[in-house]
């Protein structure tokens, strides 16, 4: 029993340590993220992307870059973008743009992973977009996009809205007052997700022992596992993201956690890549689309991310920029109370947070504004949502009573 209780204190500990090493990531990441959407919005977005070609893949990638990293926002600016015009290779674009290539996204792998890993998710993500543009090109499915547009124009009640020049956004104090509301509706969208994630990264990384990981991934801790090996691994990836329900920035400590138990690389970007495949964006997009189109997407995306993550681990081999796993959990032995550099980030983020947040509520009392809580789903409390909910209660309770058990641990 006392084993269990230690177990569950170093689970609780480390979950809580993974935020604390993360938070300035988190708070630049999306300070960035949100002057740019506030900048830049969807409307010039729609304004500047065409149909199809070299150009509009160029641009729909751009502002995926410069867009939310959070999955469930690029959903929804995706459909919005392929409503209003945008071809389907330059909206998927977007969408893989913005959930690969995002700053914030960066930070937090090389706290977590390491430069290899980051060169893998920038690199990665562009071959992902070549590659779902080679692949919608090769299927063409003209007949199932007229057919979603069809769909998608019953739906579309947005108004045009006259868009302030942005360095007028920045003059004024009702433009920061945007930023601090942006600000805060990124945290908003992803906490639930960081929760959860951060969570159960933490259980896994205490409670599962390597041999579990050599079982579930073929080659796992081996020094050269073979092609057949590294196909297995980036198959059994995306399997794996399916059913953790986690968001792209959630699922970085627990892919540091597969990474310190001898998954390979290839293994590893293909669980990362993989946060479009999971079970509520599949929903989610059959909201939006149908099923059939939401199929598609789904056999587009795991098609890419498999091919990108084998390409990805043979050419980091060839440059010899292969990381290596260390095969021991050692994510576990890190100090992530230290009192280093990321202390005093912590603390300077978390004061403009502060203001940031000041700002929002300033605004939200002076408009009398109200607080929409956002539902992944677009509508109601769907099974989805009461799920997540559920999770999000379960997590909290499991970190208080880690922490709880100190005292009873000898």
């Amino acid at each position: 029993m006392e084993r269990y209780l230690s177990l569950w204190n170093e689970a609780a500990l480390t979950s809580l340590g993974f935020f604390w090493m993360a938070l300035w990531a988190f708070a630049l990441g999306y300070l960035v993220s949100s002057l740019i959407q506030v900048l830049v919005t969807r409307q010039r977005m729609q304004r500047a992307m065409g149909t199809d070609g070299p150009r509009s893949m160029l641009l729909g990638s751009f502002f995926g870059f410069i867009s939310s990293s959070c999955s469930f926002a690029a959903l929804a600016t995706t459909r919005t973008l392929f409503q209003k015009g945008a071809g389907l290779a330059p909206s998927m674009a977007f969408l893989l743009a913005s959930t690969n290539l995002v700053v914030e996204l960066g930070f937090v792998i090389a706290l977590f992973l390491g430069w290899p890993f980051v060169v893998g998710e920038y690199a990665g993500g562009i071959l992902l977009i070549l590659l779902a543009w080679a692949f919608i090109r090769m299927t063409n499915p003209e007949r199932l996009i007229a057919r979603v547009r069809e769909r998608l124009d019953g739906n579309d009640d947005q108004e045009e809205t006259k868009v302030p020049d942005w360095r007028q956004t920045l003059k004024r104090r009702e433009g920061w007052r945007q930023i601090g509301q942006t600000y805060v509706m990124e945290w908003q969208m992803v906490w639930k997700d960081v929760l959860i994630g951060f969570t159960v990264a933490g259980a896994i990384a205490a409670f599962v022992p390597q041999s579990f990981f050599q079982a579930l991934f073929l080659g796992a801790g081996e020094n050269d596992p073979g092609f057949l090996a590294l196909l297995a691994q980036a198959l059994v990836g995306p399997v794996a993201a399916f059913f953790t329900f986690i968001g792209s920035m959630g699922n970085i400590p627990l892919a540091a956690v597969l990474f310190d138990n001898g998954v390979s690389f290839a293994g590893v970007m293909a669980f990362i890549f993989s946060d479009l495949v999971v079970l509520p964006v599949l929903r989610i997009n059959a909201t939006y689309y149908g099923w059939r189109m939401a199929l598609y997407i789904l056999a587009l995306l795991l098609c890419t991310l498999v091919v990108t993550a084998l390409l990805l681990h043979l050419g980091m081999d060839l440059l010899g920029w292969l990381p290596q796993g260390s095969g021991s959990g050692a994510i576990t032995d890190r100090d992530f109370f230290a009192i280093n550099y990321g202390f005093f980030l912590n603390l300077a983020f978390l004061a403009v947070s502060a203001a940031l947040v000041g700002l929002w509520w300033q605004g939200r009392r002076d408009n009398g504004h109200h607080h929409h809580d956002h539902d992944h789903g677009g509508g109601g409390a769907s099974l989805g949502t009461r799920v997540l909910q559920a999770m999000v209660v379960v997590s909290l309770a499991w970190l208080a009573g880690g922490l709880l058990v100190a005292p009873l641990i000898g």
